[in-house]
């Protein structure tokens, strides 16, 4: 059985793995399937947006000269001259003292400059229509090239496609893009103390908690969970369980069994798979001491704490960022109160966010007892105290990541 820890700090672990984790794959997919996925790929304008100048508004293209000094008492007489059609090039050429009409939308007349809303206008006959307000040269305009520039770098890699963005990139045309494929992520919960979450825990037995709230934090991340049969603390068993694993998946999660003692096995089963290798067992952070990692091959084993509470902690502290690619978010925040921090090791607290009478975003931290999953439930995000500092101060700036 392997007898040691080989405990680094936070930043070496965090290095390891970015070393190790295996590289996601690329594939190029349709607009519309792309949606969620992570950017493998800069996209740039391919063309001006708008294409050509356009009104913002229903109403009267004109030189806007023309409007100026108009008023409800003294409208100004402009010629008309007729409309421009939805979806039509503008064939009118307005000259001074003349306008046309415009849809919200259409290609703005050559001559004109501006757009005056209908709501300001009155038409007198068939030639005639009064303008009652004066407007600004560009006013109700939007410029050809205004919204996007050929050539303009729009988003870089590592960005999450949001729904605005699919519009955005369609709105250009683009329809395929380069993404990285999600990682396929195995999920294996080990223990003789655990028992499906539908069955009634016995003496000393407790329900599996960790396939759950783990595979549910994977999808988040936009990679596949894939949810294994609870395995004992036998090596054979446990062998056999992250072989089928391994074979069908990009990276293991592996919770409990990972602290030393007589029924903890994993280690032993993982460095028994040819070219594995211990990167790291054991990490000076609270919570989650006890979490290992394992290179086998290509593939990347990750061994967290059995514990609920510090197994979710540490998928989002040492895992999350790795599977989103740099698309985590995090806020600046001002400290409610004093926290206490023991030097040598680095802690990550759950906190609360809220905004204060000012608009500061705050954040209180949840120092109830460790190890309540009701705490972790009613946290919006958690902040870092590096290895060497003793705490922070009530009032200080930080940042707070989300969850």
């Amino acid at each position: 059985m392997a007898e040691f820890l080989k405990v680094v700090k936070y930043e070496e672990a965090i290095e390891k793995l970015g070393r190790y984790f295996p590289v996601r794959r690329i594939e190029t997919l349709e607009l519309m399937a792309a949606s969620g996925k992570i950017l493998a790929q800069e996209i740039t304008g391919p063309e001006d947006l708008p294409a050509f100048d356009r009104s913002t508004v229903d109403g009267y293209a004109l030189k806007a000269e023309d409007s100026f000094g108009s008023s409800e008492a003294l409208p100004a007489y402009l010629e008309y001259r007729g409309e421009v059609k939805m979806g039509e090039a503008a064939e009118i050429n307005l000259i001074r003292g003349q306008c046309a009409w415009i849809p919200t939308g259409g290609m703005l007349p050559l001559g004109s400059d501006a757009v005056v809303m209908v709501e300001y206008t009155e038409r007198l006959g068939n030639d005639t229509v009064l303008i009652y307000r004066p407007v600004g040269p560009g006013e109700n305009v939007m410029f050809k090239g205004e919204d996007v520039r050929a050539g303009k770098a729009l988003f870089k890699p590592g960005k999450v496609i949001r729904p605005q963005d699919t519009g955005f990139m369609a709105s250009l045309g683009i329809d395929r893009v380069q993404v990285h494929s999600p990682y396929r992520i195995g999920i294996i919960s080990t223990g003789d103390e655990i028992v499906p979450i539908q069955n009634t825990p016995g003496a000393g037995q407790v329900r599996d908690v960790n396939s759950h709230a783990l595979a549910a934090a994977v999808n988040s991340c936009g990679s596949i969970a894939a949810t294994y049969p609870i395995v004992e603390d036998e090596f054979g068993m446990l062998q056999e369980a992250v072989r089928q694993a391994l074979d069908e998946n990009d990276v293991l999660l592996l919770s409990g069994g990972s602290s030393v003692g007589i029924m903890d096995v994993t280690v032993d089963v993982l460095l028994s798979f040819p070219g594995a290798e211990l990167l790291f067992h054991g990490l000076a952070v609270k919570p989650g001491k006890p979490t290992l990692a394992v290179k086998i091959k290509e593939q990347m084993v990750i061994g967290l704490p059995g514990h609920p509470v510090s197994a979710l902690m540490m998928f989002n502290i040492i895992c999350s960022p790795f599977l989103k690619a740099g698309s985590e978010q995090e806020l600046r925040v001002k400290l409610t109160q004093n926290i206490a921090s023991q030097p040598g090791r680095d802690d990550f607290i759950p906190v609360v966010i809220a905004r204060d009478g000012t608009g500061q975003l705050s954040a209180r931290p949840l120092l109830g007892k460790s190890g309540l999953m009701s705490i972790l439930s009613l946290a919006d995000a958690y902040i870092h105290i590096p290895y060497e500092q003793q705490g922070l101060l009530a009032d200080s700036m930080v940042n707070a990541r989300l969850f």
